[in-house]
């Protein structure tokens, strides 16, 4: 990754790296304000870094490469459930991007592991701290002063091989959906959103055949049976939630499920717990000038309401 002035790479470190991630935890926390009880990690050294770094072992950002930003990733501490701890920036690193590269690579070693959740703890009196957690898709799960937990699934990344493969996904998470749901969907042109939202529809049992609503902005497609009405929406025309708010649909959001084509920007506020899912073309399509498949599709459901969801393993047997 490449910033406006430096280059950025976060790179898997294991306990021969305990030297530098204890330098960086230390200058990251030594500029902080002092908090009353002191934090634990103005006291790491070297042998306790060592330590912890034993097993998922953790992460560090070089901007340049130079050592700027550091978290360790731990698995014990509860069953199902990856920490992140020990998550700080050097001062110059700050307003880089460093953060949101950590959190994004954290997610994808979570990805490796069997877990289902990744948590935090942020201190109560840094509210800026849990304000970026949150945006990051982490809500607060307990709060036991003087620390905030919170917490977010796992996101999925599954390789997908064909339409007939993207279809088979949805029904997959169809399983799992319900009245009240909202799906956001991005993509490029063509990468299969239409399709994976087919293949939903399908599984739900809905009326209608499912196509792009790009001249109708929105389609309610009525349940064949009891299950929810599905909402196909098309936000590229729109210009925020609001006009989402203002679509004239006949149907109660509350008893759809809703799918949000282009809907990355737009669509989040539609609900507190949105399932953000995310298409892209493999890299050989593009050196094969093959616009078609396969495609990697990045599942990532924010919010409360999937916490205690227990997702399944979407990415079996899709070929």
């Amino acid at each position: 990754m490449t910033t406006d002035t430096a280059t950025l790479v976060v790179r898997r470190v294991g306990p021969d790296s305990a030297d530098i991630v204890a330098a960086l935890v230390r200058e990251a926390f030594a500029d902080r304000e002092p908090l009353d009880p002191p934090t634990a990690a103005l006291a790491e050294t070297p042998e306790s870094m060592s330590r912890l770094l034993q097993g998922a072992g953790g992460l560090v950002a070089e901007l340049d490469g130079r050592p700027v930003g550091t978290l360790v990733l731990d698995e014990q501490l509860e069953p199902g459930a990856l920490h992140l701890r020990r998550f700080g920036l050097t001062p110059a690193a700050r307003g880089q991007g460093v953060a949101g590269a950590l959190v994004r690579e954290a997610l994808l070693a979570a990805g490796e592991l069997d877990v289902a959740r990744i948590v935090v703890e942020a201190r109560e009196e840094l509210p800026a701290t849990i304000a970026f957690w949150q945006s990051q898709g982490f809500v607060e799960t307990a709060h036991r002063p003087p620390y905030v937990e919170l917490a977010r699934p796992v996101p999925v990344v599954v390789d997908v091989p064909d339409p007939d493969a993207m279809r088979a996904l949805a029904a997959r998470v169809a399983a799992v959906v319900r009245p009240g749901d909202v799906l956001v969907l991005s993509g490029d042109l063509g990468a299969g959103k239409t399709t994976f939202t087919q293949g939903l529809g399908a599984a739900l049992g809905v009326r209608g055949d499912v196509t792009s609503p790009t001249f109708v902005i929105a389609r309610v497609h009525p349940p064949l049976g009891t299950g929810p009405a599905l909402v196909h929406v098309d936000a590229y025309r729109l210009d925020g939630t609001a006009e989402l708010d203002d679509l004239d649909l006949d149907t109660d959001l509350d008893q759809a499920v809703t799918v949000v084509e282009w809907g990355a920007g737009v669509a989040e506020g539609l609900s507190d717990s949105p399932m953000e899912i995310r298409i892209h073309r493999a890299a050989a399509d593009d050196a094969d000038g093959d616009d078609h498949d396969p495609r990697r599709v990045e599942i990532d459901p924010l919010g409360p309401r999937w916490l205690d969801v227990d997702l399944p393993d979407w990415a079996r047997n899709l070929r």
